[in-house]
């Protein structure tokens, strides 16, 4: 099973750890494209403040970014799993995970990124500020520029088994599950169930709830049908839609009644 996330906007503090070692990080096949966003963002936030703010998108309380930024090569690095929060990670809670399970969220989760592209929970990467949406001067909109590499890594990637997909939009944008791989992957809607409304909060945290319950119960689904099943017999209340056609993803909301 491999599990796709979206980072979170907040990240915490990289500490004083030992720096950024590329050569280290997963999918060593994004090596060069993460080396161009690295480069570019870097010397994007050493030059003119305002205009890295603009093109980050930042906000005048998040002016401290920039310098993060600028940093980067030098910066502390702690496993990814430690730097994303937010709530869908508040949720998902891996520190609390049993050993075993942890070894399976080493193995299955794949958080996409604006800068690293995609990395595993356990590569060790800075605390930095840089989103899908993100439009660098030199390499245009994030989400188109990770596609090319993404298509030639993420199939090998994703294995033969089931593909989870919990990401955002944005960050969905960067790789198309398609053809046979499409056929077992799963997108995944929470919706309150009384309104059939998606609510962001209670979204992400049920997201982040589900990964948890896969993971600490040992459940490897296959495919998108095994995982209707195995949530079910989780607690989840699951409606499933089967694609229309072959290389379509399935379709499954999950439904909550309480928003927290």
């Amino acid at each position: 099973m491999l599990v796709l996330l979206p980072p979170s906007e907040g990240k915490a503090s990289s500490g004083r750890a030992a720096p950024l070692k590329p050569g280290s990080l997963s999918l060593p096949g994004l090596a060069d494209a993460r080396e161009a966003v690295l480069a570019e963002l870097v010397d994007l936030c050493t030059g003119d403040e305002e205009k890295a703010r603009e093109v980050l998108g930042l906000s005048e309380g998040l002016r401290g970014e920039v310098a993060k930024n600028a940093r980067l090569r030098t910066a502390g690095a702690r496993p990814a799993g430690e730097i994303y929060t937010g709530v869908l990670y508040d949720a998902l809670d891996l520190a609390s995970l049993d050993p075993a399970a942890k070894r399976r969220a080493a193995r299955s989760l794949l958080v996409f990124s604006g800068l690293w592209g995609a990395v595993r929970v356990t590569d060790r990467i800075p605390s930095y500020r840089c989103s899908m949406g993100v439009r660098l001067p030199g390499l245009g909109a994030l989400g188109t520029y990770w596609r090319r590499p993404m298509a030639e890594v993420l199939p090998e990637a994703a294995g033969s088994g089931l593909v989870l997909d919990l990401r955002s939009a944005a960050y969905a944008a960067a790789w198309k599950p398609k053809g046979e791989v499409a056929s077992r992957t799963a997108t995944v809607r929470v919706l309150h169930a009384p309104t059939r409304k998606v609510v962001s909060h209670f979204n992400k945290a049920t997201k982040g709830r589900i990964v948890q319950s896969l993971l600490t119960a040992g459940v490897a689904p296959t495919g998108p049908g095994e995982l209707v099943e195995a949530l079910r017999e989780l607690g989840y209340e699951v409606e499933v839609a089967a694609p229309a056609k072959a290389g379509q993803a399935w379709a499954l909301d999950v439904l909550v009644t309480e928003v927290h």
